[in-house]
């Protein structure tokens, strides 16, 4: 196959081959030898271990920030209470107010009408009328007032009035009894916190009172501060707390059995420093025929007297309607010792002797701040002697 290398090399070569040599095994020869070096060569260099590659470690990504988490801003909700309030108008509460005094109402009408529809009023008739509203709990002097209108308005007419132009007078006397001229406005401060002091005996519902009033003036704008301080019952101090927490309301509150008078000092004290609007102060629910339990609450006043001394600006009693006379009895009791200056009126919707609020006013002559005919803190709202007169004979 290499028979052309000799005749390349004859053609290409000036000097003269040398005869007789074979050079076609010659240039195979040598075109051998360098095949072999070649392939030692090549197989010296493949046989090297070839070194490992080394990789770039692939590129990590750029951290991505992890996303800010939200935290959502505890935002207080508006208590239930707040909103009912706002939204009651006052057709709703008239309707409420009269469904509250349905079973006075219907006890009146029903032994009323009897007795003074389609006859005259003489005097034997005046009588069973006087029994009525007493037995309503209207009091002495109130039944006395009422019937001597009566008396004077229809007594020896021939006809006998309809029971419509009897009730209508009746409404009118009422309404007039109900407003007096001691109905000043609140004792309201010039400056500084409106203090409340609230007293009542057990079970009248003044704790829960002191609520809804919390209630009612948060939802005009004002700010409030409550004080525990009925020590005497553990159940008044978490039953106060649990409003203020419903209210978004700070409590002043001390242990159980602790002096309610240190308690009401605190109270005025904080009440002054964090400039609140009105600081509404609960007291123990003394039983009024105990003296020394009295006392304790007269020397609560004497205490808030001394940080402020034109406080309390109002003290006002929580009676309960459903107790008649006995309520009369309270208002004279505590009147003798811290001078009240108000009523609030409670469960007229639970009794059939709503007529007593008429009675306390006319004897006492003392204003009816609020009025309460059902559980809602709306269901307490300022007294209107024409609304209850209204309500009473419609």
């Amino acid at each position: 196959m290499l028979n052309f290398i000799p005749t390349l090399y004859a053609e290409t070569s000036p000097v003269e081959t040398i005869a007789g040599l074979p050079w076609d095994w010659v240039a195979s020869a040598i075109v051998f030898i360098a095949v072999v070096i070649a392939f030692f060569f090549l197989r010296r260099f493949m046989g090297q271990p070839i070194p490992p590659r080394t990789e770039e470690p692939p590129a990590e990504a750029p951290a991505i920030p992890e996303a800010r988490r939200e935290v959502a801003l505890e935002v207080p909700t508006e208590a239930a209470e707040l909103a009912e309030i706002r939204a009651d108008d006052q057709a709703s509460w008239l309707q409420r107010l009269r469904q509250g005094l349905s079973k006075t109402r219907t006890h009146l009408k029903d032994n009323l009408s009897r007795l003074l529809g389609g006859q005259k009023l003489d005097e034997q008739t005046l009588e069973q009328v006087h029994e009525v509203l007493f037995r309503s709990d209207l009091g002495v002097e109130t039944a006395d007032y009422l019937v001597d209108i009566l008396r004077k308005r229809f007594g020896g007419q021939s006809a006998a009035p309809e029971w419509s132009v009897i009730s209508a007078e009746l409404k009118q006397a009422v309404t007039a009894s109900l407003q007096g001229m001691e109905d000043a406005a609140l004792n309201t401060p010039a400056e500084g916190p409106f203090v409340i002091l609230v007293v009542g005996v057990n079970g009248v519902g003044k704790t829960t009172s002191i609520g809804k009033l919390a209630a009612r003036y948060v939802a005009e704008g004002k700010s409030v501060l409550l004080c525990a301080g009925d020590t005497f019952r553990a159940a008044a101090i978490e039953q106060l707390q649990v409003w203020g927490d419903r209210l978004n309301v700070p409590v002043i509150k001390h242990q159980q059995g602790a002096d309610p008078a240190s308690v009401a000092f605190d109270a005025v004290k904080a009440a002054k420093a964090r400039g609140v609007d009105v600081l509404l102060i609960d007291t123990a629910g003394r039983l009024h025929n105990k003296t020394e339990l009295m006392d304790e609450l007269a020397k609560v006043k004497r205490v808030i007297a001394k940080e402020m001394p034109s406080a309390p600006h109002e003290t006002w009693l929580v009676i309960d309607a459903t107790t008649g006379q006995n309520a009369v009895q309270q208002v004279k009791a505590f009147g003798e010792l811290v001078q009240l200056s108000g009523l609030v009126v409670t469960k007229l919707d639970g009794t059939a002797k709503g007529g007593v609020i008429i009675g306390i006013k006319q004897k006492f002559k003392l204003p009816i701040r609020y009025i309460g005919v059902g559980e809602k803190a709306k269901d307490l709202k300022e007294f209107s002697a024409r609304d209850f007169a209204e309500s009473l004979f419609a």
